[in-house]
């Protein structure tokens, strides 16, 4: 059996894995474009120089699994083409390419490796008391402003989002707002329609609907939105958004050879998370299994626990949820927050690489 997973963050990862870890005579490839498993939820820290997000595919990949580095360009019939002319055949595929950052232009994108790499070189140039704005007031968002803040002291930090950690139940908010204001993060509430660049002051000019100019020496986009357009593309069904439409058992509805996971699958009720991409990638790897041994299919189901979020490398909050992801009143912050946010984050990244997860079922 020839498997091709496409993709190897946190849901191709675990595919591969779980599929070479019970299915010996199979023959799985790994397409991805770099040569590194990225920990998309460490990609702060490594703009800010506190952390690094990359790890060797060598390092995380059980041993029998190749790897191609290169970029699929287009899912033909039964066989993946790829963006140097070369095409790789498949029984069975996995689709796991997540989800893209589309930045307003004169902004640096912090959701994905190359972003992150081009705002650390960029933040690292900047001198003592410029300015650097935060475009996003969603998880990623507060993350980034927060690391930034802590890594240099030295520099004027702000956020700009409509509402600042809307996910989150009105006292983690207030929690949010509290240690954004105790790391000196000025924080606007409003939205950008546009980055001109540069301004007279030699940066950028971050505009808000509004009509309010701000100067900007460095602007990052936390905004992270729309999936790459391969299954559309490769004339798999999407929905509106271009997110693969699947079956109950993730299985593209074009196509019953290719199962769509993570952030470019249309599931009811996921959001962008690795909570969500790992669960997906294990399910369909044990469908895989399960059909080669004959067995009868589980349909997926997963149930969210809570959010996590880190405020700088000493503080953190985690907000509990219920099973369909909408906020409870708990939580815990700071130093505990920080520390189990960290466990949380290793969890992950020893799930995809071991192959060794749980999640709670969904909501009934």
């Amino acid at each position: 059996m020839k498997i091709v997973v496409v993709g190897a963050g946190y849901a191709g990862t675990i595919a591969a894995n779980r599929l070479a870890k019970k299915l010996e005579d199979a023959e799985i490839t790994v397409v991805n474009p770099r040569s590194d498993f990225v920990e998309r939820v460490r990609l702060h820290q490594q703009i800010a120089g506190s952390g690094t997000a990359a790890t060797p595919l060598t390092e995380m990949l059980r041993e029998g699994v190749a790897v191609h580095v290169g970029s699929v360009d287009k899912i033909g019939d039964g066989a993946v083409n790829l963006d140097d002319g070369t095409s790789i055949g498949f029984d069975y595929l996995i689709v796991a390419v997540g989800s893209t950052v589309t930045p307003l232009p004169g902004a640096v994108p912090v959701g994905t490796w190359e972003g992150a790499q081009q705002a650390r070189t960029a933040l690292a140039d900047l001198p003592s008391g410029a300015v650097v704005t935060v475009v996003g007031g969603g998880l990623t968002g507060i993350e980034t402003a927060t690391e930034v803040a802590e890594a240099r002291p030295d520099l004027q930090v702000r956020i700009v989002g409509e509402t600042i950690g809307a996910t989150l139940s009105p006292g983690a908010q207030q929690r949010v707002h509290a240690g954004l204001e105790r790391m000196s993060v000025q924080v606007i509430e409003g939205a950008v329609s546009e980055v001109r660049t540069p301004d007279e002051g030699g940066g950028d000019t971050v505009v808000l609907r509004s009509g309010q100019a701000l100067h900007s020496d460095l602007t990052l986009w936390a905004i992270v939105a729309g999936v790459p357009d391969l299954v559309a593309s490769s004339g798999l069904e999407v929905d509106a958004e271009g997110r693969a439409v699947v079956d109950e058992h993730l299985r593209s509805v074009t196509d019953s050879r290719i199962f769509v996971v993570g952030d470019c699958a249309a599931v009811p009720g996921a959001r962008f998370a690795c909570a969500t991409a790992t669960p997906q990638g294990a399910h369909a790897a044990g469908t895989l299994i399960r059909m080669a041994k004959g067995r009868k299919l589980k349909r997926f189901s997963m149930g969210y626990t809570g959010q996590a979020l880190s405020l700088g490398r000493r503080s953190g909050l985690v907000q509990a949820c219920r099973r369909d992801d909408t906020p409870r009143r708990i939580f815990v912050a700071g130093r505990v927050g920080a520390v189990s946010k960290e466990g949380i984050n290793r969890y992950a990244k020893y799930g995809s690489r071991t192959a060794n997860y749980a999640w709670l079922p969904g909501p009934k």
